[in-house]
């Protein structure tokens, strides 16, 4: 088992879905950051459930409470424990899935894993609800990375066939997501994307989605080859977020139809700085930063909760049968995994940064 990331800037998270509380705690903050309640508060609360019609109506405060490594708003430099208390739980629907696992759940995986002795309330430990603990610990790293100029920002690009337009400019980027329900940056995409979400909800299904993720202003050089390439530490990172099934950085799986004269990014000079004319290696090379934006796009799967008979097995009986899952869900999780990837992405590289010294 495994609930900690990092080397120096270390994040432990803890908790399950229908527990007492999910919390993080952050080791390797330098001392001196200004950091406050209010300031995860703001970060936490974009991707608290309840919020709309197209989440979960699990209706969460997702109240932060900073517990140590802080004094009169300022990082001490020790751990910094927090957490959110868990209140709006209803365990009655998640028995039976402990005799029936669910179709695109971990609740046979975690079973063989633990022996059954998991907490399955809520899936546990697999469920989303962790994320918040993921959020937590990026509202620090963002402080981290604040002290260098770095930013990250996400943005849903594409709901199911829907996607946004290719020309955004960076600071629709930056500004536009969390102006609307569905963390888009495109206007003219908002209207398609209720659409397919609500076709999809009235068929009792769900859909999937991509999101973009840019990280900028970080210097040339960062990254810790050979294991611990900029796009191995972001990708290990990425992949403790519920649903996500891939991950491609700059061109990504275009690049196989591309040639090498398409592909290269020429470097150019520009204010007195080498840069590249494109940027279709992401901001990567060699596992290193090359000091342009690193750009990569997140892939995440349909949400399996559905309500749409499904086909799976009686573990007591050992025989075929079928289920219909009830309860309170996101028709589609790219939408509030939207804070979740630019925090995760926080966080793998604030660690970067602080093994670089910086």
């Amino acid at each position: 088992m495994s609930f900690k990331f990092g080397t120096i800037f270390i994040t432990h998270v803890f908790g399950e879905s229908h527990g007492t509380c999910v919390g993080a705690v952050v080791e390797g903050c330098p001392a001196g950051l200004t950091l406050e309640e209010r300031d995860v508060q703001e970060e936490l609360d974009k991707r608290r459930p309840g919020k709309g019609p197209y989440v979960t109506p699990r209706n969460e405060m997702d109240t932060v409470a900073i517990e140590s490594g802080t004094y009169r708003g300022v990082t001490t430099g020790a751990p910094i424990l927090m957490r959110i208390k868990n209140k709006d739980v209803d365990d009655s629907v998640y028995e039976r899935f402990t005799q029936t696992p669910r179709p695109g759940h971990a609740d046979l995986t975690a079973r063989a894993k633990y022996h059954g002795h998991h907490d399955h309330r809520g899936g546990g430990i697999f469920s989303g609800r962790m994320t918040a603990a993921l959020v937590m610990a990026g509202a620090v790293a963002k402080k981290v990375l604040a002290m260098h100029g770095i930013t990250v920002h996400a943005h849903l690009v594409q709901m199911g066939n829907v996607r946004v337009r290719d020309d955004l400019s960076d600071e629709e980027i930056k500004e536009r997501p969390y102006t609307n329900p569905f963390h888009c940056a495109d206007e003219g995409a908002i209207t398609p994307m209720r659409e397919t979400l609500e076709r999809a909800m009235a068929a009792r299904d769900s859909v999937g989605a991509r999101i973009e993720c840019r990280v900028c202003n970080m210097p040339m050089g960062i990254g810790e080859p050979f294991f611990d390439s900029v796009e191995s530490v972001v990708s290990h990172a990425i992949f403790s977020v519920p649903g996500v099934k891939g991950i491609s950085f700059g061109c990504g799986f275009d690049a196989v139809t591309m040639q090498g004269s398409e592909c290269n990014d020429p470097y150019v000079v520009r204010g007195g700085r080498i840069v590249t004319e494109k940027n279709d290696a992401g901001g990567v090379l060699g596992g290193l930063t090359n000091g342009m934006p690193i750009v990569f796009d997140v892939a995440l799967k349909p949400t399996p909760s559905i309500g749409r008979e499904q086909r799976t097995v009686d573990l007591a009986t050992m025989e075929e049968t079928t289920m219909t899952i009830e309860g309170r869900h996101d028709p589609c999780i790219g939408i509030r995994a939207v804070p979740v990837i630019e925090h995760v992405t926080a966080v793998a590289m604030a660690d970067l940064v602080r093994r670089a010294s910086l």
